[in-house]
């Protein structure tokens, strides 16, 4: 799974390809990396063609100084579709990846089959709690220079206390195979987003509110929520799902905000019966 990069809309995005069949796009979330979707990548890729990529201001892909907007990261989906040839695709948005395959099947409709949506927005609730957030990564970025094991116990939002508790133990075991503690601060300490990408980056989420358009997704839709989610809420994730008309809502019990990792197995069982249907 060797990593390429696509010209799109006078920047580079960094992607990566694995598995055959229907193609199947994963959007990360604020602040994150590509790599965040690891534990969902091999278990997909069985049945689907997976493309996961940095979004501009992420990874590897390039980080223009400017403020970003939804409708820049809705085209630079696009842009790599294109780039590739997909016509069409289901597509998966977790957290901030969630609001911008929002904004994507609202403006490109015909270019989805499904959607899945991990605990996320229609909107972010109040500005004051996007500016705590956003300190809160900033702060985060530089006590990842200082110490990142450090830095990931102690900002370890994501997680239920219970699962924390168990990597701090062992930050070596192996998660269902998957991962371990060390794999995580690694993966945080490898191109963290600066506090110039999460500026810009905020500036897309304050303006994404579009809580009033959800009657207007058609597709079949999934809305995959954590019932201990202290970033996105399961009550937000409800209110996803009552305004999309053909959507399913899924609880993940016993896992936060990253239970994409805490609940690997049940996570990616539940996308591959949604896409298999």
């Amino acid at each position: 799974m060797s990593e390429q990069f696509a010209e799109v809309n006078g920047i580079k995005i960094c992607y990566q390809i694995q598995g055959d069949g229907h193609p199947v796009i994963f959007v990360h979330g604020y602040g994150a990396v590509k790599e965040t979707w690891m534990c969902q990548i091999g278990a997909v890729s069985e049945k689907f063609k997976v493309i996961i990529f940095d979004n501009r201001g992420a990874g590897k892909s390039d980080r223009p100084n400017i403020p970003y907007t939804m409708d820049m990261y809705v085209e630079d989906i696009k842009g790599l579709m294109d780039f590739l040839k997909i016509e069409k695709a289901h597509i998966v948005g977790w957290s901030l990846g969630g609001m911008i395959v929002q904004n994507f099947i609202l403006k490109y409709p015909e270019r989805v089959n499904k959607l899945i949506l991990i605990n996320t927005f229609a909107g972010f609730p109040n500005e004051q709690g996007l500016i705590m957030y956003k300190n809160g990564l900033i702060d985060g970025y530089h006590e990842i220079l200082k110490d990142p094991t450090k830095a990931f116990f102690d900002r370890a939002l994501g997680y239920t206390r219970k699962f924390k508790k168990l990597m701090q133990e062992d930050p070596k075991r192996k998660f269902f195979g998957l991962f371990s503690a060390e794999d995580i601060i690694k993966l945080n300490s490898t191109n963290p987003a600066t506090p110039q990408d999460i500026e810009n980056s905020a500036n897309a989420i304050k303006a994404h509110k579009i809580m009033g358009r959800l009657h207007e997704i058609k597709n079949p839709t999934m809305v995959l929520t954590a019932d201990k989610d202290r970033i996105s809420p399961k009550y937000a994730n409800e209110k996803i799902h009552e305004g999309i008309p053909n959507s399913i809502l899924k609880v993940i019990n016993g896992a936060g905000h990253d239970s994409p990792f805490e609940k690997a197995p049940e996570v990616n069982q539940a996308i591959l019966d949604f896409l298999k249907e």
